[in-house]
């Protein structure tokens, strides 16, 4: 026969509440006192932690506890604080006792009275719980009254499970305040999108839970701007971040320029540096910093930077004095770092610290069931900038939607096509209403501009010469001039074979791209080494 579990509480002795002298001890609400006097709580073992100072305290509650619960043990545990309002104190010394525990949850229940001990004292209670040092439930007593008076001496009781699948209400509210932070840095777009919002819900764990940097990756347009400062706002509001965002394209950035804008200079450093320069990495300080196009970096900015991670120091140029600033970072890029590793255009120490956490952003083509979401929210986008309602109608927004999730729509741009095709219909849009015929303009315009460049024979050398092009169909070369363009514009073979087959991918189990595309090329004796 099993033997039935035990309940333990742990609590402080409440030096003021807990006080009690003769028989009127009796009639007021008294914490530690009170939660043995429930008949349908019993707690077997109370952990009670006693300033030696208030031993006297301590030695009436205890004879009391006897009188209204003999079968509750008492173990005193001897608890002086130089300052019980000192977190680092308070949370140090429960820390060590909790740790020096003899825990038996397969045994025993764990409680811990939330009731008694100063607001640091609780506070500390709730995070040491929340971190699963003790893997206790939270208990809340309180003097019941009603109408003015007090109904009884015991009060009442709460009982608080912080596991949130147990706790509904509490689930709830968290949930809904998650749903909240995840809209924020989705910018309010509804998306549909399970990969993008299952990496989404990552960003945001890792943006409140961590301080190291993060590269985002994926195509020009993807939004890794815009994410990033979504990021920044997220940290500032919830994180307690205190410094500025500064946003910086490296691939603006060449010689001394670079150093300069990065770490700053001293006066007569290089030529026209007329006076002194702070540089970016100190504007970020208490802040985050958000270099875009990582990988256009030189290799000595790249070193500079590496030591700035690490160390929190730099030196200006033309200084020998070291400045410091406790920035945050994040990266990003449209290049493969490791490839460039590879060529020796890029540190591999860099791409390790930079790389814990790596978030590939899909292009607008990958997340097509989110396009209608992304048009709502440009048109709107648009309202606000230029203070002049725009709307579609529903033919023109089916058209365009319809043109938008075909394969001929290549958003070679991403987000930035996208968002300039709703410029430019609402901006053309008469009384503020985007027609039928305003799109069908715009997607003659997209096609325009998505139109496949053909090359001139002298590119095709190397590919194909022109007596290889001359045995192939017409109709077959057209097809593999595209085929052909799509390539170059990828970054690697499984890109273009999801950009070529965009729609039959989404028919199969398993998509196959890659080997799809190779046995197309090797029809006509090419291979992806050749193309890409």
């Amino acid at each position: 026969m099993n033997k039935p579990r035990s309940t333990v509480c742990f609590g402080f002795l409440g030096t003021t509440l807990d006080r009690g002298a003769g028989a009127d001890r009796w009639s007021r609400w008294r914490p530690t006192v009170a939660m043995c006097q429930h008949e349908d709580l019993l707690i077997h073992r109370l952990e009670l932690l006693v300033d030696p100072k208030y031993g006297d305290v301590a030695r009436q509650v205890v004879a009391d506890l006897r009188s209204v619960s003999p079968e509750t043990e008492v173990v005193i545990h001897e608890f002086s604080l130089k300052d019980p309002w000192d977190f680092e104190e308070v949370y140090g010394r429960l820390y060590d006792v909790v740790r020096a525990y003899p825990f038996q949850p397969d045994h025993e229940d764990y409680l811990i009275h939330l009731t008694t001990g100063t607001h640091v004292a609780q506070i500390c209670w709730f995070l040491l719980n929340e971190a699963q040092f003790i893997p206790a439930r939270l208990l809340q007593t309180s003097p019941t009254r009603g109408k003015g008076r007090d109904t009884g001496p015991a009060g009442t009781y709460e009982i608080i499970d912080l596991d949130l699948s147990k706790y509904d209400r509490l689930a709830t509210r968290f949930a809904q305040e998650q749903e909240r932070t995840l809209d924020f840095l989705k910018s309010g777009i509804a998306t549909k999108s399970k990969g993008f919002n299952q990496l989404i819900e990552q960003i945001e764990l890792v943006s409140l839970n961590s301080r190291a940097p993060i590269l985002l990756t994926g195509p020009t347009g993807a939004g890794k701007s815009m994410l990033a400062g979504r990021i920044y706002e997220l940290r500032k509001t919830r994180a307690g971040l205190a410094g500025r965002f500064v946003e910086v394209n490296c691939a603006t950035l060449r010689g001394d320029q670079a150093m300069s804008a990065l770490f700053g200079h001293k006066r007569g450093a290089f030529t026209g540096a007329q006076s002194d320069r702070p540089g970016l990495l100190k504007e970020a300080d208490k802040g985050l910093i958000f270099l875009d196009e990582i990988g256009e970096l030189g290799l000595d900015e790249q070193a500079m930077l590496l030591r700035a991670l690490e160390d929190k120091t730099f030196l200006p140029m033309g200084s020998d004095k070291s400045v410091q600033s406790d920035f945050q970072l994040i990266a990003g890029t449209n290049r493969d770092l490791r490839l460039q590793v590879a060529e020796g255009r890029f540190r591999d120490d860099l791409l390790a610290r930079i790389n814990l956490w790596t978030f590939a952003l899909p292009g607008l083509t990958e997340r097509r069931e989110d396009l209608a979401a992304n048009l709502d929210f440009e048109l709107e986008r648009y309202s606000q900038i230029h203070r002049r309602q725009v709307r579609m109608n529903k033919e023109a927004r089916e058209a365009f939607l319809k043109f938008a999730r075909s394969p001929e729509a290549a958003w070679s741009a991403n987000f930035r096509d996208l968002n300039a095709a709703v410029t430019r219909m609402a901006t053309l849009a008469l009384k503020g209403r985007i027609t039928p015929a305003c799109v069908e303009a715009e997607i003659a315009r997209l096609r325009e501009a998505w139109k496949p460049v053909r090359s001139s024979p002298e590119n095709e050398v190397g590919i194909l010469t022109e007596i290889q092009r001359a045995e192939i169909d017409p109709f077959d070369l057209v097809q593999l001039d595209y085929v052909l363009n799509v390539c170059r514009g990828s970054k690697s073979l499984s890109d273009a074979g999801r950009k070529l087959f965009a729609v039959s991918r989404t028919k199969k189990a398993k998509s196959n791209d890659a080997d799809r595309l190779k046995k197309y090329l090797a029809r006509f004796g090419l291979a992806w080494e050749d193309v890409g």
